[in-house]
């Protein structure tokens, strides 16, 4: 009778074991059969959110079924039902929405005013309290050459007003591989978690252009959305004549709910090579420079969805000149409003995860929300095997 019991413990174990699985789908273009990037994936069991990389593809780990529900601002919105996603890895086709329709948009209202109420309205409805569960990552190149790589499974908890956003980060699991220069490595500590963050939520990068004196070195533009009508996209772009003035502004956001979509700023390559070069010991001056953010309205709710920069600047220093590359890239893989209950000591309370002792329980990078390209698996497997 014991043998029996055990048995069939053992029948119930595989088989709770058996249904969790490793699931892969790649979304593609269904006229040019490319892969899309940055398409949002939402596993509707248990909310998970996924983001689709440059070879259009996910990864999720599920105990179960659940249909998946597929979105991204240039295509139809589809949800796949669990009875077709039975193969290790499974193809989904979107079609474009095909709008054309950026054509300029009149308004009786000075488009500057119109960014002001924009802005204020989204970080009004992002100050709300929640906490987001994010997966976060940083590629670092020394004089072009990958030197050093970091990611984490990190909870940001929201509090605060729209002016004054806080977070609270709890570090669930990181790992870091690589090494660089003592004096490299200094420099690079203010990579700041919680800063990036609370500026992705009260919108301080926009502060430049909503200043009244802006007009004078800022021309504004509005437009419709290429492929969705529902959307409005504002370019920001410096005068000839502005002197100080050097970042490009786009910004996608939705007229009706006055909420920020997607913003971009960057430099570019033109107005960097214009830019008058530093050669005291310590200065900093840019060659790349790239802020890209996603949010996700989802009925009442509305948050930080993704976020990438980069960032390259060439180093003077005693010995030399080095060139610094960093990318990193923010992810959102939850969404609660509870709030989660934690110990003072619980806190996070560095800047970076740079440099920090590895915690590693599980692969969570490969389930983490964005899966790592090909390429970009050989360059984290060479850093980690230097080490």
């Amino acid at each position: 009778m014991n043998k029996l019991i055990i048995l069939l413990l053992s029948f119930i174990t595989s088989v709770g074991i058996a249904q969790e699985a490793e699931y892969s789908i790649v979304v593609k273009d269904i006229e040019t059969l490319l892969p899309i990037e940055n398409v949002t994936i939402v596993i509707l069991k248990t909310k998970q959110i996924l983001l689709t990389n440059q070879e259009g593809k996910v990864s999720f780990v599920l105990n179960g079924g659940s249909n998946v529900q597929i979105s991204e601002t240039n295509y139809e919105n589809i949800t796949v039902r669990w009875a077709n996603l039975k193969e290790s890895e499974f193809v989904v086709y979107l079609k474009s929405k095909h709008n054309k329709l950026d054509e300029i948009v009149v308004s009786k209202e000075n488009p500057q005013k119109t960014l002001q109420r924009i802005v204020s309205n989204s970080a009004k409805n992002l100050a709300m309290p929640y906490r987001l569960k994010v997966y976060v990552r940083e590629f670092f190149m020394l004089n072009n050459k990958y030197s050093y790589y970091n990611d984490g499974l990190v909870n940001f908890q929201f509090s605060g007003t729209q002016k004054n956003v806080s977070t609270t980060l709890l570090v669930e699991q990181n790992r870091s591989y690589g090494l660089l220069e003592t004096d490299v490595s200094a420099d690079l500590k203010g990579y700041d978690l919680n800063n990036i963050m609370e500026n992705y939520s009260n919108l301080s990068y926009f502060d430049p252009i909503l200043d009244p004196k802006a007009k004078k070195d800022y021309n504004f533009t509005t437009k419709g959305h290429p492929t969705n009508s529902a959307y409005y996209i504002m370019s920001v772009t410096p005068l000839d004549k502005a002197k100080e003035a050097v970042d490009n502004f786009e910004i996608v956001y939705d007229p009706d709910k006055k909420l920020i979509i997607e913003f971009t700023i960057s430099i570019a390559p033109g107005v960097v090579a214009e830019i008058e070069e530093k050669a005291a010991i310590g200065s900093k001056n840019i060659t790349r420079s790239i802020v890209n953010v996603n949010y996700r309205i989802e009925g009442t709710d509305y948050y930080v969805l993704n976020s990438n920069e980069e960032i390259g600047y060439d180093l003077v220093m005693k010995e030399g000149v080095k060139n610094i590359q960093v990318r990193n890239n923010f992810i959102t893989t939850h969404f609660d409003k509870q709030k989660f209950t934690f110990k003072d000591s619980d806190v996070f309370k560095d800047k970076t995860l740079f440099n920090k002792k590895n915690k590693i329980m599980t692969n969570y990078w490969n389930i983490s929300g964005f899966t790592s390209t090909e390429e970009e698996k050989k360059i984290i497997d060479s850093l980690e095997f230097k080490l």
